[in-house]
């Protein structure tokens, strides 16, 4: 199946309403499931939507590190995680230590599948998250072609809660992306992609792009197998060697002896 790619931009807050197929979690009732998933505000003045994967680690996609006009990485000052956002609140506010997109990941790189599968970033939290409404979601494995799967996500037009897409389906896979009939929007970059087998939801995906497929409107996934491991590895590397060059600087102070 031959896709046109159209990567989502990030768009500014606006009045959120129930669209066809998706189910607006407007109260903590409905949401009580999903309040790991969240919004991340950028700078400000964009957003895309995150989910955590560990108490402290935040799972979404890597171009949302980035300036959608210049192309400049956002600062990680100027990142925020409203787990459960919803009218107004959030569950839980977390300033953000580092970001990290997929080491391959390119932002400049042309519209294409490869761009789309390496489109995932982790995000480390000031502080963990530990509450007991907020639960961490586990990963899982790729899903198969035809398979059924859901996304939780903010969007431009229904930005002040999390709406639940009913359930949807693995169109075809490219190389290292998924084509997926799921409704998404601007503003819902890096939303998880839930699997229920196994009667839990685990996240298989993050949403990318959305796309047109000989006229239909589909969106474009992020494998997770293979591309979260090599994200992960180069954190903890990145972890290692911040960690040595903070001691070597603190060991290395010249100190003066008066004679």
């Amino acid at each position: 199946m031959r896709v046109f790619l159209a990567i989502l931009a990030i768009c500014l807050s606006s009045a959120a309403h129930a669209d066809g197929g998706l189910f607006s979690m407007q109260s903590r009732e409905d949401g009580r499931m999903w309040e790991a998933v969240g919004r991340l505000e950028l700078a400000g003045n964009a957003f895309c939507t995150g989910a955590l994967i560990a108490p402290d680690l935040v799972l979404t996609a890597a171009h949302c590190l980035y300036d959608s006009a210049s192309g400049a990485p956002v600062a990680v000052e100027d990142i925020q995680f409203l787990a459960g956002w919803r009218s107004g609140r959030a569950s839980a506010y977390r300033r953000v230590r580092r970001a990290m997109a997929h080491p391959d990941y390119d932002f400049d790189a042309p519209a294409s599948a490869d761009r789309v599968g390496r489109d995932i970033a982790l995000i480390e939290l000031q502080l963990p998250i530990r509450n007991t409404t907020i639960t961490p979601f586990q990963t899982g494995p790729h899903p198969r072609r035809g398979a059924e799967v859901s996304v939780v996500s903010y969007a431009h037009d229904r930005s002040e809660a999390p709406s639940l897409q009913g359930l949807c389906n693995v169109l075809d896979r490219q190389k290292r992306a998924f084509v997926l009939s799921c409704q998404v929007d601007f503003g819902s970059s890096g939303s998880p992609v839930f699997s229920f087998e196994g009667g839990t939801p685990r996240i298989v995906s993050v949403i990318s792009a959305k796309a047109d497929a000989k006229g239909m409107p589909v969106s474009l996934g992020a494998e997770l197998d293979t591309s979260l491991a090599t994200l992960r590895a180069a954190m903890s590397v990145d972890s290692v060697r911040e960690t040595v060059s903070a001691g070597m600087r603190r060991e290395t102070g010249a100190k003066f002896i008066r004679p």
